[in-house]
């Protein structure tokens, strides 16, 4: 086991002389063990090299190996969910030299995308979407082409999995689901009697048998009926299965995900099975390295290591930046110290949103309802609905599934819930199915809603326990990673909502600001002069102070990280349409485009969201504005 990330390229010979999956399938089978140790090492180098997730990879380095033996990819199809666990899947299609570049602009996605490779069967971010996915390729294809999704446990607590484990039954398509069970809450009876089962119920002769069986019985009145029961009651006994068989899969398993013998001899017999066919098998997070066996948490991904000639050595005394997601946590705590009727509500992201100091000290009033994003927000507004203050924490981007739920359950019936919205904006390395880019479009248009777009690390705190403070629906978006520095004050004040703050008095052109954007809009405004206004909130929007720029400046210029289309700067237009005020406007955002991964500072560089890019498309809507006003002038004088 190793206990180092390898800062040199291992040595992995085997591994070197595959660069496709027919040539993995010409293998040996006996060699797939050492493939195994070699392909865990080199995952391990290329992550230390580049960052980015690799304590699910490790985890299913077996089952990738068997997935790609025993089936003829990229004809057969396989769909992974998520995408955290692909890196093994890259390296074994044809990808293996390209993996420093993971995450890096212009490189490899950390996830799977169906334009970087044939392999890539179906492009994920969100969990919870391979079931639904898989049973669409099954009903596509041709009968003879075999379909697999792999989820995970965590992916399967989601109610879109379980509704696709439903159609499929219905259909009896064709088709394999392996649900790859790392962290042990189902399968904690996987030893040699599970073992031993999961092979027996895999095998073609007991299958055989069973459908002979069902053959004979269906010709008697309910026999078959009490034939199937009494084998699913013997299974519940010995499998954790019985729920997939109420669901109309053949449930196999638990078997060890990390015995390679086991994996290709029971996917062999059911790559041949009729009908929807679920494999459970158990693995360990971070196989193979011993810290994050340990804690698979926080080896969840790994920052890329620096030449240990450069390694940094702490300076005493400086105080390191607080995550967006950190103040959050703080600002959640000191609240539920004041007010008993918090409740902190998270879709299985109690880590990344800043929760886990609130889940310890108020245990009675923190709900991690999985990934269950829609249930989340109804069920705040049902604790709305008993006068409790629920507070849901969720990603931006994931906030999209639980919309409906957002509109109907809360906004229509105008209920008290708090939404903190993480990871708003552009998130770099994770790419475009994690980036904030909607969120305040598809908000905007909801009655009732109050939205904030704090600017710096203090402004959130308090426009926090501003929008907690609202009597309605409020929400409140931050973006990944830490702030400039800026002191963040113990107290919590209530700012006055709708109401913005004029921070550089200028003149010709007056930037609205939203959000974490202000800082590049100061350093452009510097140099142009201009004036700068931080919004603080996108809705309601501050009328007065925009009337006041509008009545003084030349040129009005918006700037979100959010994409233009129904964006922050298309509220100021609508008020500038409804005021039959005639003036023009630049709105800088996110283009309508997919922004791809790489370094935020870079991605914000290449759509012009940085002070230069900013002070340039500035100047060039100056030239055209000045070049107009000319012209108008020009014709009123002939």
């Amino acid at each position: 086991m190793l206990e180092e990330i390898p800062r040199t390229r291992p040595q992995t010979p085997l591994l070197d002389s595959i660069d496709d999956p027919a040539q993995l399938r010409a293998l040996d089978e006996r060699q797939l063990p050492e493939l195994a140790s070699q392909l865990r090492e080199y995952l391990l180098y290329c992550v230390g090299q580049s960052g980015g997730h690799f304590g699910a990879g490790l985890g299913v380095v077996e089952l990738t190996i068997a997935l790609h033996y025993i089936f003829n990819t990229p004809e057969d199809r396989l769909v992974w969910d998520v995408g955290h666990q692909t890196y093994p899947h890259k390296i074994l299609t044809g990808r293996r030299e390209q993996m420093l570049s993971m995450r890096q602009q212009g490189g490899l996605s950390g996830f799977p995308k169906r334009s970087e490779s044939p392999y890539d069967t179906f492009g994920v971010g969100h969990s919870s979407t391979s079931i639904s996915a898989a049973l669409g390729m099954a009903l596509g294809s041709p009968d003879e082409r075999k379909v697999v999704a792999v989820i995970g446990d965590g992916a399967m607590t989601a109610g879109m999995a379980f509704e696709a484990l439903n159609h499929a039954s219905h259909t009896g398509r064709d088709m394999l689901v392996v649900l790859n069970d790392n962290s042990m809450s189902i399968s904690k009876n996987v030893g040699g009697l599970a073992t031993y089962f999961a092979k027996i119920l895999a095998s073609k002769t007991y299958l055989n048998m069973r459908e002979g069986s069902r053959k004979i019985l269906s010709a008697i009145p309910k026999a078959w009926q009490l034939a199937r029961r009494t084998e699913e009651h013997v299974k519940g006994m010995i499998t954790p299965g019985t729920l997939f068989e109420e669901l109309g899969f053949n449930y196999v398993g638990p078997l060890d995900g990390h015995n390679m013998h086991d994996l290709v001899h029971t996917l062999r017999n059911l790559r041949s099975q009729p009908g929807p066919q679920l494999l459970h098998i158990a693995t360990t997070k971070g196989k193979g390295f011993g810290p994050a066996e340990k804690d698979p948490v926080g080896y969840h991904a790994l920052n890329k290591l620096e030449p240990e000639a450069k390694v940094q050595v702490a300076v005493p005394g400086k105080k390191k930046l607080p995550k967006y997601q950190d103040i959050f946590g703080q600002w959640l705590c000191d609240t539920a110290e004041q007010d008993q009727r918090l409740i902190g509500i998270t879709p299985a992201m109690c880590e990344g949103s800043g929760m886990v100091e609130f889940s310890k000290r108020f245990p009675d009033r923190f709900h991690d309802v999985a990934i269950a994003e829609q249930h989340a927000v109804t069920l705040a507004a049902g604790l709305a609905c008993e006068k409790q203050k629920p507070v849901v924490a969720i990603y931006s981007t994931f906030l999209q599934r639980g919309y409906d739920q957002m509109v109907h359950d809360v906004a229509i019936q105008n209920l008290d819930v708090t939404f903190a919205i993480d990871r708003a904006g552009l998130v770099g390395e994770d790419g475009p199915t994690h980036a904030g880019s909607f969120d305040l479009t598809f908000m905007r248009c909801l009655p009732y809603l109050a939205i904030a777009a704090p600017s710096d690390e203090n402004e959130c705190r308090q426009l926090l326990y501003t929008a907690y403070q609202h009597k309605g629906p409020a929400a409140v978006r931050y973006p990944r990673g830490t702030g400039m520095g800026t002191p963040i004050s113990d107290e919590m004040n209530e700012l006055p909502i709708g109401k913005g703050r004029l921070l550089r008095q200028g003149s010709g052109v007056a930037i609205l600001s939203f959000g974490t954007l202000l800082t590049q809009a100061m350093a452009a405004a510097e140099r142009l002069g201009a004036s700068v206004a931080d919004m603080r909130w996108v809705k309601p929007l501050d009328e007065a102070l925009i009337d006041e720029l509008a009545e003084s400046h030349q040129l009005i210029v918006t700037i979100e990280e959010n994409t233009i289309a129904g964006g922050a700067g298309s509220a100021v237009l609508e008020y500038l349409n409804r005021s039959a005020r005639s003036m023009p406007v630049l709105q800088l955002g996110l283009p309508d485009q997919i922004i791809e991964h790489g370094k935020h500072k870079d991605l914000l560089a290449a759509i012009g969201l940085n002070a230069t890019g900013i002070e340039e498309q500035v100047r060039e809507r100056l030239q055209l504005v000045n070049h107009q006003s000319f012209d108008s002038r020009t014709a009123a004088t002939n």
